[in-house]
This record gives structure tokens, sequence and C-alpha cells, in this order.
């Protein structure tokens, strides 16, 4: 479904210092060899397709007054005894205010932007973001971020099933591997429309030129 003129919100899933860094948390333990073995792709997509195009949905939501929301890993606690059981066995733990937590500098949030912490693959799951949403009116939900076989996918799954009208942008999502982000995307087809970075940015500057006619 095509975006729902002046209902919209644009979510970043994940696209913070520690998993979108190669110095980020996720990574400290690793040598430069196995990093690179690693998430070598992860890395080359990120960088050279993923964040880019993060940029320019960032810029043409925002020059179109639509919400720009980011929601990151973050305990609630110091010790992260908030922690859902899925991230305290996976060692997932990211303290409140520490560099992990913050988003990368390339998409930096507005000083009105809403940044969301969660503890749980779906923000749907370990946050307020749904009643948040229904506050400001949004019906479309554009989702774009990290890992697109994890965090994504449960996101979107769940957005669709509370009602929202969710698109997924496929070049502005990344993962390990070609395999896992097109795999994911074949699975998710029947939950939320697909569309490019290109394809959606155009649609919201149709979208502002209506609405101004």
């Amino acid at each position: 479904m095509p975006l729902v003129a002046g209902r919209c919100a644009l979510l970043f899933v994940d696209t913070q210092n520690y998993n979108c860094r190669p110095d980020g948390g996720q990574y400290r333990d690793l040598s430069a060899k196995e990093l690179e073995r690693t998430y070598g792709y992860f890395f080359a997509t990120l960088y050279h397709v993923a964040v880019p195009n993060w940029i320019k949905l960032q810029t043409a939501f925002r020059a179109a007054g639509i919400e720009v929301l980011y929601t990151v890993i973050q305990s609630l606690t110091a010790d992260g005894r908030d922690r859902s059981l899925d991230y305290k066995i996976s060692g997932f733990h990211i303290p409140p205010n520490s560099d992990d937590s913050r988003v990368i500098d390339a998409l930096e949030p507005g000083p009105d932007e809403m940044v969301i912490p969660k503890t749980s693959s779906s923000v749907f799951i370990s946050t307020n973001i749904d009643y948040v949403l229904r506050n400001l009116g949004v019906a479309s939900l554009v989702v774009a971020g990290v890992l697109t076989d994890q965090c994504i996918d449960s996101t979107l799954r769940d957005a669709c099933d509370l009602g929202y009208l969710v698109s997924v942008v496929t070049d502005a999502c990344a993962t390990l591997t070609r395999e896992r982000h097109e795999s994911s995307l074949r699975n998710n087809a029947g939950y939320a429309r697909q569309i490019s970075t290109e394809a959606l940015v155009a649609e919201v500057a149709a979208l502002t030129a209506a609405q101004s006619i």
C-alpha cells in the first residue's frame, strides 16, 4: 500500500555504534582477520549501500515534515537486569548513555526526533512505540536498518499484525550475507510492501507536491 498522506513515519532500526561501526562493542573481541571473515560482506554493504540510502531517506522525510524515529539496542539499567532473556543469553548489554547506544554520526537524530531503546528483536515487544505511533496518528510505517533477517524481520511482522501499513526499504537494510538478506525479503513479501530508496523518495516528493497544491 502507498503511504497515507499526513499519517506516515520512518523508523530506523538499530542504526547505532554498537553494531554499525567496526570498532563497536559487538566486535571488540575480534581480530581484524575474524572481523573481515565474518562481517566483511555486512560492512561493505552497510557503508556502500545502506548508510547512503539511510541518509537519503532521512533527508527526504525530514524535508517533507514526516516523523523520523530511531530504535537502538539499549538496556534501561546499568547492569542490564531489565533485558530480555534472549538478550541475556546472547550477551547483548548496552548501558544507557554509552557510546555503543548512540545512533551513528552519519544519521544523527535531530533535536526533536525520538530515539527509543529496546531489549528485544522487535521494538514493539519491549517499548511503548505502538502507543507513541498511534498518538502521532501514524498509519503508514516505513522500516529501514539492520539486520534484515532479525530485528527488521521481527519489527515489520509485528507492525503488520498491529494494523500498520508497512513498507520495508529493501536497499536500506543489511545483514551478514546476500543470501540471508534475500531470503528474509522473500519470506516477508506478504507482510510488507517492498520498495527501493529511489522509489520511496520519489513517492515522498510526490506526496509533498500534492499537499502544497
